[in-house]
């Protein structure tokens, strides 16, 4: 069965357009809230993270903990907006909590523990860990991981003009913003309804990312440019969907084999990793969607308004 997704490309781009909406609009929510697009983690703001877990042994843990007197606990400690999240303790079947604030030295975290104990019970300690990141350390880690995406998308579209033609490197950009922005939409998303945080691994994915995916359009891009160069004649929506369909099983194998990978470091991988793998399950995955459906069909809507101009690079390189 051939695939038309010359004839289907409306359905693509609508669907598309309206999953970036919608992470648009979570974005705007999650700035109006925290002043953020997302949930920014300990990594990049800076301050002292509680992750803790209860003792069964020596605590109650039938019943839940009781966020509001967690919180009025911290407004007690003079600790007034941290973020108090519920949550299974790593490798437990126990409640535990998540408490991040401000940063606090280490006679202040030992007299914010003893008070946390008192209040929802003894803690176990292998399920207890407090990590202190600095403000400036923060931004540092911010600042590194944005510079680096920008400097990734230069490169690629540098790469893209000397390999194809200016079009095809522009749509290939178009299809890397589109994977990266829907991921981000995602876990702005995550974070809104579940209080997801995005640390350095998430700038890492974003990186991981982009790179998945311009392979997958300079595949398609350069059986494109082949066909063209074989069939000069030929009308640019027909190469572009024989391009595509003598691509596609490579593509759908890959990407396949890749995600069989990242769904099992998603659930055995640990909660360090998780977020990571789950980044990566969903950019590999509009990776591959943008580069069959998105980059392909633009480039033959732009092509055709042109007049079906050939790729000038096409024949000698083939002939190479």
């Amino acid at each position: 069965m051939k695939l038309d997704v010359i004839k289907q490309r409306k359905l693509w781009w609508t669907v598309s357009i309206a999953v970036t909406i919608i992470g648009l609009l979570a974005m705007a929510i999650s700035w109006k809230q925290i002043g953020a697009p997302l949930r920014p983690s300990l990594d990049f703001v800076g301050g002292t993270r509680f992750q803790i877990g209860l003792d069964c042994t020596k605590a109650d843990c039938k019943k839940p903990i009781d966020l509001d007197g967690v919180r009025k606990l911290l407004d007690a400690q003079g600790l007034t907006g941290s973020s108090v999240q519920a949550i299974d303790a790593q490798g437990q079947k126990a409640p535990g909590l998540a408490i991040r604030t401000s940063n606090l030295n280490a006679e202040q975290q030992d007299k914010l523990q003893k008070a946390l104990v008192e209040k929802v019970g003894a803690f176990d300690p292998k399920a207890t860990q407090i990590d202190t990141v600095g403000p400036t350390l923060g931004k540092q880690l911010f600042s590194s991981g944005l510079t680096a995406l920008l400097v990734s998308f230069a490169g690629i579209m540098l790469y893209m003009a000397v390999r194809f033609e200016k079009d095809y490197a522009f749509f290939a950009i178009v299809a890397l913003v589109h994977d990266v922005m829907i991921t981000i939409g995602v876990f702005s998303i995550l974070g809104l309804v579940a209080g997801v945080e995005v640390d350095s691994l998430f700038v890492v994915a974003l990186l991981t990312i982009v790179g998945f995916s311009v392979n997958d359009t300079v595949v398609i891009y350069d059986r494109v440019r082949e066909v063209v160069a074989e069939n000069p004649e030929q009308p640019i929506d027909d190469a572009v969907n024989d391009a595509v369909n003598q691509t596609l099983t490579r593509s759908i194998n890959t990407t396949l084999t890749v995600l069989l990978t990242l769904v099992s470091i998603f659930l055995f991988g640990g909660e360090t990793l998780k977020n990571f793998a789950l980044a990566l399950i969903v950019g590999f995955t509009m990776g591959a969607y943008s580069s069959i459906f998105i980059a392909s069909t633009l480039l033959a809507l732009w092509r055709s308004k042109r007049g079906n101009p050939p790729a000038m690079k096409a024949s000698t390189e083939t002939a190479a």
